[in-house]
């Protein structure tokens, strides 16, 4: 069997000490832009509409400005939601590299820690 040592961790924004925004709720706005409805972005994602609710309210609650507007023709997300996406996708993409940084650090160290390697 061969195993591979990687650091590892999940990136989320929080506000006031409460998650905010991470990978799942970035899938669902963007889900939201392509099909314009909170039902649809829900249902092709597998998960319940009041879920879905839940995240976007969550979301428009939480921040200075609504992320998504819905009206009877349907749902749309604003400015400010485009911006955080790319914001998030960007530091998210740091957070990657950093992760991976950590990982070469340890597997290029003067003891290498590996499975088989490691003192018990």
């Amino acid at each position: 069997m061969h195993s591979h040592l990687k650091v590892d961790g999940r990136f989320w924004l929080t506000l006031d000490g409460k998650n905010f925004l991470g990978r799942g709720r970035i899938e669902l706005l963007q889900r939201i832009r392509e099909t314009g409805s909170i039902s649809k972005a829900a249902k092709a994602m597998k998960m319940s509409y009041k879920s879905a609710w839940d995240a976007v309210d969550a979301m428009n609650s939480a921040w200075s400005t609504p992320l998504v507007q819905s009206d009877p023709a349907g749902s749309r997300l604003t400015a400010a939601a485009e911006q955080l996406i790319l914001a998030f996708q960007q530091a998210e993409a740091r957070h990657v590299g950093f992760m991976q940084g950590l990982t070469d650090d340890l597997l290029a160290g003067p003891h290498a820690a590996t499975p088989s390697t490691r003192r018990r």
